[in-house]
């Protein structure tokens, strides 16, 4: 079947066309500048091609994505009823939803109570939820939350140590992020390995990057929390922080709160200890010239991320699986090596020639076959595992 995945932001759409039973991806691309001028669909199907256009709101972007798709020249749908669903990323399922869901006016009125969850990203969800359906009514739309993987964190694991009644009240409490990755990649460990009863720790790491236990095919705690500023160094995320420094920081600097909250998301990480870059090549380059800052930010990262392998696999009570994915998790070696350094006594032992010059894409083993630990490189595909949960939904 022929699944359309949708991911809408606050002034872009991205989608793929997915052929699920071949996993082939027939089209994608994304609507830039929605609600602006120079508004422009940039479209890969037959062959690829940059169509400008007016895009006033996301209805208007939708409409552009799929005379896009049937387009004779580069389209790859003769019929738009070849469309089995579509399948919305939304970023936040609060405590309402434990799984994907198929869209419907009572599932949207509960999705939409928890936009103060994600005020950045759920309003852009939810247009792009209500531009499909009003542009292709008859198709079954399935919403697939970031947060719902990580739904199975007992409550010990995702409660802060605040009042319980403001918890109850404001649901105020870790959600984690980045589920449709973890999700995806926890399955693939648990194919290479033969079996879901394993205790697997994923590292997500990117720009945003995120870490989850994974015991018997069910997350158990992860590290980012009520938003996706908690848990490591980021590209320009603080990670984890004392929250009395942040008081002492407004004041010093005279912020207030939002300027404090845009200082923690966009100005520190990678990019404010290094003063190089939030782009780890970038990082990985200036450290070859000695830059000793460049040099420090790859080390706080690396640090960070072994911490938490080492939480959580006492955590979960050992450890049978490591995996690294997202664009730094798969490319950069200098932290897979450092994160897998003098971690013998949890039985990790990487292999370093496998490690040092990785084949691309590719799903492989980087440990040495005398590691009790397996540790793979597995690239995420989010859009693909939208997509079967989509397939999973649409006819509930």
């Amino acid at each position: 079947m022929k699944i359309l995945v949708i991911n809408a932001g606050s002034s872009s759409l991205k989608y793929q066309l997915i052929q699920t039973e071949t996993q082939e991806v027939l089209a994608k691309g994304v609507c830039e500048r929605i609600g602006t001028e120079g508004a422009v669909l940039n479209h890969t199907g037959k062959n690829a091609v940059k169509i400008q256009g007016k895009m006033p709101t996301h209805k208007e972007a939708i409409k552009y994505v799929l005379d896009a798709l049937v387009d004779s020249d580069h389209g790859v749908l003769s019929d738009m009823s070849e469309i089995a669903a579509v399948g919305h990323r939304v970023l936040h399922a609060g405590e309402n939803f434990k799984d994907s869901v198929l869209i419907t006016p009572d599932t949207l009125k509960l999705i939409e109570t928890n936009t103060d969850l994600g005020p950045l990203h759920m309003p852009a969800n939810i247009m792009g939820i209500k531009a499909c359906r009003e542009v292709m009514p008859d198709a079954p739309m399935v919403a697939v939350f970031d947060t719902t993987f990580h739904s199975t964190m007992p409550e010990y694991a995702y409660l802060y140590g605040i009042d319980y009644d403001d918890y109850k009240n404001y649901k105020v409490r870790k959600y984690g992020f980045h589920g449709t990755s973890h999700a995806y990649v926890s399955g693939r460990a648990s194919a290479l390995m033969g079996t879901d009863k394993i205790k697997t720790v994923v590292c997500h790491l990117g720009n945003g990057a995120s870490i989850s236990a994974v015991k018997d095919g069910k997350c158990v705690d992860t590290s980012m929390g009520l938003t996706p500023l908690e848990g490591l160094i980021m590209g320009t995320r603080c990670g984890d922080i004392d929250a009395a420094a942040i008081e002492f920081l407004m004041t010093k600097k005279g912020y207030d709160v939002h300027q404090m909250i845009d200082y923690l998301n966009k100005h520190c990480g990678v990019l404010g200890i290094s003063g190089v870059s939030s782009d780890f090549r970038d990082l990985e380059a200036a450290a070859d010239k000695n830059n000793s800052r460049a040099m420090l930010a790859l080390d706080m990262f690396s640090y960070r991320v072994k911490k938490y392998v080492g939480s959580y696999a006492a955590a979960m009570g050992g450890l049978d699986c490591l995996v690294f994915t997202g664009g730094i998790g798969e490319h950069t070696v200098c932290v897979r090596e450092a994160v897998c350094e003098n971690m013998g006594f949890l039985g990790i032992d990487l292999d370093k020639t496998k490690n040092a010059d990785p084949p691309r894409d590719k799903e492989i083993l980087i440990s040495s076959d005398k590691s009790a630990v397996k540790v793979y490189i597995i690239p995420t595909n989010e859009e693909l595992y939208i997509a079967r949960e989509t397939l999973k939904h649409k006819d509930d």
